[in-house]
């Protein structure tokens, strides 16, 4: 090529025509290859006499060197689309060969020649090679074709020995799945054919004719250079095959116009999807699409696997369908065939899930949710195991009958004066030593309120001793105390107290127990009786005497070798100790870093603390401790047991806190009924709630303030207990209280600093108390002012309408008569006419004569007028009446 820009003899269009410059240059134009299809015209020129001039003995050399290396590049503008455009180029070509003949002399013909054959042989060559290449190519395909036919055969052999095998599935079926895996794999052949056989489709033989005949030496060696330098890295055939590579596959892409250059790598599914509107399946889509189906054909026939279902007492369709691995969908068209509507997490009985299970083949295992609770209480102990054990006492009777003080003589402390208001209000347990035997008492409250906290004491005793003041005989508390030890099945010890009082009467209280079927020694009975005196400490060894008889009576024994259990008695939050609850070892033996399970709380035993409060190291059967160590207060009465770890533990207190929860919510929803339930849920929705937040030191107070309030409420108002908990009163509780504008009461316990601030600042009310009977009275005052006032009417007089008169600026006025009573100005009157009442509201005025008064009395007349009201007629009756409004209480 050449480097001068201004030469403009370069041109296809016009009619000039190519010549030899002076130089001698030899000019030419060829069809350069750019790739995808598209050529474009460059001008070749050879300058041939410079060499030849410089060098006179290389000439023959010169041109044979070149000649070779450049004529295999010659058939690459012999392509499909521009074959007619070269047809000319010979023509400019021959007249310059000519025209150079006088000036090179004889040697550039002979050369001319012997290129042009040398061409000719390349060329044939070229086919030659072509022929070849296209051959092996079929060869190739056919190679390819058979293989894939015989991998075909084998899957198909394949497929028929795993049919035999199986001998499961009808043969039908696998002739059809056999028949469309070869049809959906034969598409996918045929494609892999089709992309790789364009190639071997290459016209290069008719090409020679139309290829300039002298093309210039230089363009061909660096065409040859190119092609040599193209060869490895074809790797495939010969540099002359990709010479008279075919192009007709080409211009396709490129009649959208709008496409630029082809990105990127061209794959199977791109050089397939022509327009690019939709990808194609792959061959591991349509493998994969050929095992699923497989599978399902499978599934259709497998074999069925009964499995033991293991049921609770409820659960949902979609956990009973992974129990029996089954689908929810067929669980769901069963019970749709069984009329019944349902969805995968809709809860199902214990009842309901056996009869699916058994429609589907599946033997049923029913169990409880209470099945976690097994083995932990109840374990039967061995005869030979057993030794003696303490008793254990409860003091029971009425209020203020010196249950407390007793115990206080007998253990020779005074626990009286720690009690609020001298009454107790908390159980007690203590443990007292009488001739080297031990004695394990429980105090019990006696007043009304403390009704739960009398039975949690008659449950977990041995023996029950009934305190009776001689000079206050039976009451109300003393008749619950017997019920309850009766109903406990325990032995009850009377004790008469307060012997040394003057007016005390010990006989008469003997007699009236009779009339509670307590038969006492000295009235023929089998009830041991001793009269005692708590204040000069009389008789009190006699009564420890009668306790420890009764006991050997009993013949009580324990084993203490056993993981312990027995009853929670009391249970608090304490400042500095956290969750402390006072338990009743009844069996086994408690040691400080057991695990143990008490109601809905658990925990590991970090100390023991005795009714002295020393440490121990051990709590052996009926003795009372202290345990430290719990994640929460237990409720007073709950059972508690030593676990063997820890996930036990947690589960059986989650399973029991559930159960809480649920009572809870059934019990603030309430139960949904009959319409009568409904009914009256309605009647109840007018009912007005006091709220309360209780918090108090143990949890038995808690329970007996709850249980008392709840008797107070009526059919129009109520206390609501939005919540309740043992310990002191915190900021969380003040926040409770403002969103549920709730009171809070505080029994034994303070609100710390930042609570009280908080109540400051929302203006909730904190009352604190000490005595549970101040606590109920002010409570049943407060809501006694929820109640609405009675209405009280009460009948003043008659008056009967003589004559109406119409006065201007006044109105109608009745002239009356009083036949009743009296009539006084101010009061309902109501306006009876045959009977019935007509109008009903107030007088507006009252005269007699001209005069206004204020009362009118029997047998004399008078003037009245209604307040806005003016139909009045002769003869009516006018009936006078007063209205007063009476509060109310609970």
């Amino acid at each position: 090529m050449t480097d001068n820009k201004d030469d403009k003899t370069l041109s296809v269009a016009g009619k000039k025509t190519l010549s030899l410059k002076p130089s001698g240059v030899t000019q030419g134009t060829v069809r350069q290859d750019m790739g995808r299809g598209r050529t474009k015209a460059v001008v070749v020129e050879t300058k041939k006499t410079r060499g030849l001039t410089r060098h006179k003995d290389e000439r023959p050399v010169a041109p044979v060197s070149a000649a070779p290396v450049a004529r295999p590049a010659e058939p690459r503008p012999v392509q499909p689309h521009p074959a007619g455009r070269p047809a000319p180029q010979p023509q400019p070509h021959q007249p310059r060969a000519e025209q150079n003949r006088p000036r090179i002399g004889v040697v550039l013909n002979d050369l001319s020649a012997g290129e042009m054959e040398a061409r000719r042989r390349a060329l044939a060559e070229a086919q030659v090679r072509d022929a070849e290449e296209a051959k092996r190519r079929v060869e190739e395909e056919a190679r390819r074709r058979v293989e894939e036919e015989a991998r075909l055969a084998r899957e198909k052999e394949e497929a028929a020995r795993r049919a035999a095998e199986e001998a499961v599935r009808p043969a039908a079926v696998e002739a059809e799945r056999v028949e469309e895996t070869v049809e959906a794999e034969r598409p996918v052949v045929a494609e892999r054919r089709t992309e790789v056989r364009p190639q071997p489709v290459r016209p290069a033989p008719s090409t020679p004719p139309q290829t300039p005949a002298a093309a210039p030496a230089a363009l061909r060696g660096r065409r040859g250079n190119e092609e040599e330098e193209e060869r490895p890295r074809g790797g495939a055939g010969p540099v002359r095959g990709k010479v008279t590579r075919p192009e007709p596959a080409k211009p396709a892409p490129r009649a959208k116009g709008d496409e630029g250059r082809r990105q990127g790598k061209l794959t199977l599914t791109a050089a397939v999807d022509e327009d690019g509107s939709q990808r194609g399946r792959s061959l591991s889509a349509m493998r994969r699409r050929q095992e699923k189906f497989r599978r399902s054909q499978m599934q259709e026939t497998r074999e069925k696997i009964s499995r033991e279902v293991v049921l609770p007492e409820t659960i949902t369709i979609q956990e009973l369908s992974q129990r029996m691995s089954e689908r929810a969908v067929d669980v769901i068209k069963f019970l749709m065939k069984e009329g019944q509507m349902m969805k995968p997490g809709d809860l199902i009985d214990a009842d309901l899930a056996e009869l699916i299970a058994g429609e589907f083949g599946h033997t049923v295992k029913r169990v409880s949710e209470s099945d976690v609770e097994e083995g932990i209480f109840n374990v039967a102990d061995m005869e030979e195991t057993m030794v003696s054990r303490p008793p254990i006492v409860t003091i029971m009777g009425h209020v203020d009958h010196g249950k407390t003080s007793l115990l206080d003589a007998i253990r020779h402390a005074n626990v009286v004066a720690g009690e609020a208001g001298g009454i107790t209000q908390h159980i007690g347990a203590y443990q007292v030593e009488q001739n080297g035997q031990k004695i394990t008492f429980i105090d019990t409250p006696g007043h009304a309120a403390f009704t739960a906290m009398r039975a949690r004491g008659a449950q977990a005793t041995d023996i029950a001793v009934l305190v009776v003041a001689a000079d206050d005989s039976v009451m109300p508390q003393t008749i619950e105390s017997i019920n309850h030890a009766k109903a406990a099945n325990v032995p009850i010890i009377v004790a008469i107290n307060k012997i040394d009082k003057p007016t005390a009467n010990p006989q008469k209280v003997r007699t009236e127990l009779l009339q509670h079927e307590v038969f006492v020694e000295s009235m023929g009975g089998e009830v041991l009786d001793v009269e005692v005196s708590a204040k000069n400490q009389t008789n009190l060894d006699k009564l420890l005497e009668a306790i420890l008889l009764q006991a050997e009576i009993l013949d009580l024994k324990a084993n203490p070798n056993r993981t312990a259990e027995g009853t929670v008695v009391e249970a608090e939050l304490d400042r500095g100790r956290g969750a402390v609850a006072t338990i009743l070892v009844q069996k086994g033996t408690l040691t400080p870093g057991q695990i143990i399970v008490a109601g809905d709380q658990w925990g590991r035993v970090r100390a023991l603390v005795n009714d002295k409060g020393e440490h121990v190291k051990e709590a052996g059967p009926s003795m009372p401790v202290e345990v430290l160590g719990l994640s929460g207060t237990p409720a007073a009465g709950d059972k508690f047991a030593v676990v063997e770890n820890e996930s036990r533990a947690r589960e059986i207190s989650e399973y029991r806190q559930r159960l809480a929860r649920e009572k809870m919510v059934a019990r603030q929803s309430g139960s949904r009924g009959s319409l009568e339930q409904m009914m009256s849920q309605l009647q109840a929705s007018g009912l007005k709630e006091f709220p309360l937040v209780i918090k108090g030191d143990v949890q038995g107070s808690i329970e007996a303030i709850a249980g008392a309030l709840d008797k107070l409420g009526t059919d129009e108002v109520r206390a609501r207990i939005v919540h309740s908990g043992a310990g002191g009163i915190t900021e969380s509780d003040i926040s409770l209280a403002e969103a549920s504008n709730a009171a809070i009461i505080g029994f034994n316990v303070r609100a710390n600093k930042q609570a009280r601030d908080a109540a400051e600042r929302s203006g909730i009310e904190i009352r604190y108390y000490n005595i549970i009977y101040d606590l109920v009275d002010d409570v049943k005052a407060a809501m006694s002012g929820l109640l609405s006032p009675e209405r009280r009417e009460t009948f003043l007089g008659n008056a009967e309408i003589l004559e109406v008169f119409n006065i201007t600026k006044v109105g109608k006025v009745a002239g009356c008569r009083v036949t009743e009573g009296k009539v006084e100005r101010g009061v309902g009157v109501r306006l009876v006419r045959d009977n019935v009442v007509i109008h009903e509201g107030k007088l507006k005025t009252l005269k007699r004569f001209k005069d206004e008064v204020s009362e009118v009395q029997s047998g004399q007349e008078c003037g009245m007028a209604f307040e806005n009201y003016e139909d009045i007629r002769a003869g009516d009756t006018i009936e006078c009446f007063r209205v007063e409004h009476i509060t109310r209480t609970l």
